[in-house]
C-alpha cells in the first residue's frame, strides 16, 4: 500500500461539531458512525474545522 496516498476531504454539519468541545468522546463516536454508513472502507485520520480527512481503506488486508 502506498503510505503517502492523498486523504479525502469532507465535512460534517454543526449538530456534530458542537459535541467536539462539549463531549469529546461523543464527537468521535458520532463522527465514526456517521462515516462508517456513509463511505463503508474509509477511516476517518482527522477532524479539524471545518474538514473531516477520510483514508480509503477498502480493500486492505489487516
Amino acid at each position: 500500500m502506498n503510505e503517502l496516498q492523498p486523504l479525502m476531504k469532507s465535512m460534517i454539519g454543526n449538530r456534530l461539531w458542537s459535541l467536539k468541545d462539549s463531549d469529546p468522546e461523543a464527537f468521535k463516536r458520532e463522527v465514526r458512525a456517521y462515516f462508517e454508513r456513509g463511505y463503508p472502507g474509509w477511516t476517518v485520520v482527522r477532524a479539524k474545522y471545518p474538514l473531516i480527512y477520510l483514508r480509503d481503506d477498502r480493500g486492505r488486508r489487516h
